[in-house]
């Protein structure tokens, strides 16, 4: 049997535990990453092979897990849908930001928390018609009470389709401090040739380069200082979604990754494993 860990979950617990927060709650997120990590190990061990979605989780859970077969696949993105057909122009006179995700999970929820409460500031300092979309299932009560009290800010909850709010936007953001795994909306905002800006830990695994395919900032300053130049630099913003929507069109489609996930299934010895995402990752 194989494992597909889409996250090494104890990561994410662990992170949980190092973002400020109320001591009781630290102590409780402890207690968890604890209870995870011990779960997770047994069960990494338990499967004849594991396959993980970056290199990084890959190297952690042998490291960690002790498990001995081991994995992983690149994340895919579907082209079809998310792909306009050429590039399209991005519009100059946007001082529109998105944000794009499940908010009922709490990296997301925290996340954008962060950025509504020591960033968004920020960046109405320097561009005062900034405008941000949170757009997301489930938002919680204290996120909303954030964006009530700022008319620049709208929290949309579920919506049918994800597409024409990343279409009318003119950057997208990603500011996770939490997290694991691969975010697989990165794919899709580059899909639909939106720029990203987004924290190491948003982009964490995934084989794209800052100052080419998107821009990483994880301070409050640095993400002000890199959401208000691609704001006011429509060309440079232009040519960052180029690039980035060229990368994924090139590596991330899903069938490519089906192909690298179904190689990985049948039994084999461990030095047979391959992997398909590194692959991937040098032949960009």
């Amino acid at each position: 049997m194989v494992l597909f860990e889409h996250n090494v979950e104890a990561t994410i617990w662990q992170r949980h535990a190092s973002v400020p927060q109320h001591p009781l709650r630290r102590a409780y997120m402890r207690l968890q990453w604890r209870r995870m990590l011990r779960h997770e190990a047994r069960e990494c061990r338990r499967f004849a092979h594991v396959v993980a979605v970056s290199a990084i989780d890959a190297e952690i859970i042998r490291r960690e897990y002790a498990a001995t077969s081991v994995g992983h696949v690149a994340t895919g993105v579907d082209l079809a849908y998310f792909c306009a057909p050429r590039p399209r122009p991005r519009p100059r006179d946007s001082h529109q930001l998105a944000f794009v995700g499940s908010m009922d999970w709490i990296p997301n929820d925290d996340g954008i928390r962060w950025f509504v409460s020591e960033v968004f500031g920020g960046i109405q300092e320097r561009i005062p018609d900034a405008r941000l979309t949170v757009v997301g299932r489930l938002p919680s009560r204290d996120l909303r009470a954030l964006a009530a009290r700022n008319p620049a800010i709208e929290v949309t909850g579920t919506v049918p389709d994800v597409r024409p709010y990343l279409e009318r936007a003119a950057v997208s953001v990603v500011p996770l401090r939490i997290g694991g795994g691969t975010r697989l909306k990165i794919y899709e905002m580059m899909a639909m040739g939106v720029p990203v800006v987004s924290t190491a830990i948003g982009a964490e695994g995934l084989p794209i380069r800052h100052g080419e395919h998107l821009l990483i900032a994880d301070t409050a300053d640095e993400q002000v200082s890199a959401i208000s130049a691609l704001l006011m630099d429509p060309a440079g913003a232009e040519l960052l979604a180029v690039n980035a929507l060229r990368y994924v069109q090139q590596h991330c489609s899903w069938d490519a990754v089906a192909e690298c996930f179904l190689a990985q299934c049948p039994r084999r010895s461990a030095t047979d494993q391959r992997s398909c995402a590194g692959e991937a990752g040098q032949a960009a």
